[in-house]
């Protein structure tokens, strides 16, 4: 990924940081396939220019919760990454409806979900609520920015995932310490698994 983004700032400082669905589509084998999706219809343009010419991407205007159950296939590797909004009141119990129905449906599957960390107490009931959910294993990555003072501020991001793994904890822990302290005001990190 630092190479990719490297490319991407042309060898130089850091610039542009592309959104995961560009990461998602560079990093794309033959065999892969990816599909984003965006509910509203100028988002979802701009999503359909970015992959537009990448063999194995697609774009759709849909609900991306209701998308990643009724695509996701019934046995055989998938990854699922869930990077919402968090506009709405529910977002948290939307991820964890449809990680559980992805898991239910493909017990071979990953679902990994982007998380803005606000404050511990959303975060924490969140990963309660999902291993509730859910018999898969758990492994969460936080990247505290700064302290978490302000519940109104954006004080960090969590990278939680759902299904088996081949050991991302080292790789997880590098990019989660690197972000916080090259980016962070005071940041942490670290890596635990459920």
């Amino acid at each position: 990924m630092r190479r990719t983004v490297k490319r991407l700032n042309g060898g130089g400082g850091l610039r542009r940081y592309p959104g995961s669905p560009w990461l998602a589509a560079e990093a794309l084998r033959p065999q892969d396939s990816y599909l984003g999706c965006e509910l509203r219809p100028q988002e979802q343009a701009e999503l359909a220019r970015v992959l537009k010419g990448r063999r194995g991407a697609e774009s759709l205007c849909a609900d991306g919760f209701a998308a990643a159950v009724e695509r996701c296939p019934p046995r055989g590797p998938v990854l699922v990454l869930i990077d919402p909004p968090f506009e709405r009141a529910d977002d948290y119990a939307q991820v964890v409806r449809t990680t559980a129905a992805v898991m239910r449906k493909n017990p071979a599957a990953q679902v990994l979900v982007w998380l803005p960390l606000k404050d511990l107490e959303t975060f924490d009931a969140f990963l309660r609520d999902l291993e509730d959910a859910t018999e898969a294993p758990i492994l969460a990555a936080e990247t505290r920015m700064r302290p978490l003072a302000d519940p109104m501020r954006m004080n960090g991001c969590a990278l939680v995932l759902v299904g088996p793994d081949k050991d991302l904890e080292p790789a997880l822990d590098t990019v989660c310490r690197w972000t916080a302290a090259t980016l962070g005001e005071g940041g942490t990190a670290r890596v635990y698994r459920l």
